[in-house]
């Protein structure tokens, strides 16, 4: 592990000194970062994993309470029911740890070479012994990147002969980056807390552990992490806010403000229903081609005479003498005879028309 950490190192170490000097810090600085890069693409794949895994536990917690409820205090009968739900539904508890597992060892690779980078040494793993004289050197805004805030022995009164390196210059950036990994850690930890959605009980407390215990944690042991391991961690934890910002975005909580309106946004992209016009109206479609909001529907024709109609006996009814209907045996007037047909008194069309009016009363 410590060879496969030095090399990586070594290829964007040659890759940045085609154009930086090969011993300056900005050089050595450019490496680290570009290693983190490199181990989280490589992780990508199974922080992925992580966040469903994570999903499909919080969608089966209502079935995991009501588990707990039913089993009491038999728990070799609770855990056997669980373990049976989460191979049903395809959860993994350990797909979890996925993405932390491969990084311990990495990290404390990387700390292990810098720990032992000198000026002066002979070549270290898969480095000469060129190389390893100009890692041990490299300096970042004044400080070795192998030097510690609470460096002893011969290495730290090596790295203070250095020109220009102070241990009062050494423990200011060491203690800069502390301040700053710490902050960037505890606020890796609230987005770790938001894209887990809201949790109770023991799940709570471990939550509320690692928001205000880890930073601390961190803090105490960074007195003695060289200045490019805190280089790493600063930059992990950059990758991390990141990284977890993407996935809020892309895979929000179950049952939280932003899944809801992803899923009712899905519905109706999907859903023919929603964009089909109702029952009588027509669809309208847009110059794209895609179907408008449909029209309202349009009112029902009636075939019944208005009153007004109906009392002057003039509608086009088949009740009605005037309309030239067969269900009062009266024809409709001719052209020459419209004059002569109105008579007072109501002769005519209008006696026929009185009498269809007092049927239907």
């Amino acid at each position: 592990m410590y060879t496969a950490i030095a090399w990586v190192m070594k290829q964007w170490h040659a890759l940045f000194s085609t154009f930086l000097d090969p011993a300056a810090g900005i050089t050595w600085a450019l490496s680290i970062v570009m290693l983190v890069v490199t181990i989280r693409v490589l992780l990508f794949r199974l922080f992925i994993k992580q966040v469903k895994s994570q999903r499909a536990m919080q969608e089966i917690q209502p079935e995991i309470q009501k588990l707990r409820k039913q089993y009491g205090s038999d728990r070799q009968g609770f855990s056997e029911a669980m373990m049976k739900l989460q191979k049903e539904r395809g959860v993994n508890p350990l797909a979890g740890c996925l993405p932390i597992l491969p990084q311990i060892p990495i990290f404390i690779a990387l700390f292990h070479v810098l720990r032992r980078l000198r000026p002066g040494a002979e070549g270290l793993y898969s480095w000469d012994s060129t190389l390893t004289d100009q890692a041990a050197k490299a300096e970042l805004f004044g400080a070795p990147i192998s030097s510690s805030f609470n460096m002893t022995g011969d290495k730290a009164r090596e790295l203070l002969a250095l020109p220009g390196v102070s241990e009062g210059g050494i423990r200011v950036v060491a203690l800069t980056l502390m301040v700053i990994m710490c902050a960037t850690t505890f606020f890796t930890q609230k987005q770790i807390m938001r894209r887990s959605g809201p949790v109770e009980g023991q799940a709570a407390m471990v939550q509320k552990l690692m928001l205000y215990g880890m930073p601390i944690s961190l803090f105490v042991t960074g007195f003695f992490f060289p200045i490019g391991v805190l280089l790493y961690w600063f930059t992990n934890n950059l990758w991390t806010l990141g990284q977890q910002f993407y996935i809020l975005r892309k895979l929000p909580p179950p049952n939280s403000p932003a899944a809801l309106a992803k899923k009712a946004a899905e519905k109706l992209a999907i859903d023919p229903k929603a964009l089909a016009p109702k029952p009588g109206a027509k669809p309208v479609r847009t110059k794209g081609g895609r179907p408008a909001a449909p029209a309202a529907p349009a009112a029902p024709v009636s075939d019944a005479p208005s009153p007004d109609a109906a009392a002057n006996g003039t509608g086009g009814s088949s009740a009605d003498g005037a309309g030239g209907s067969s269900a009062n045996g009266s024809a409709p007037p001719s052209a020459g005879s419209k004059g002569a047909g109105k008579r007072p008194g109501g002769a005519g069309s209008t006696a026929p028309g009185n009498r269809a009016r007092r049927k239907r009363r």
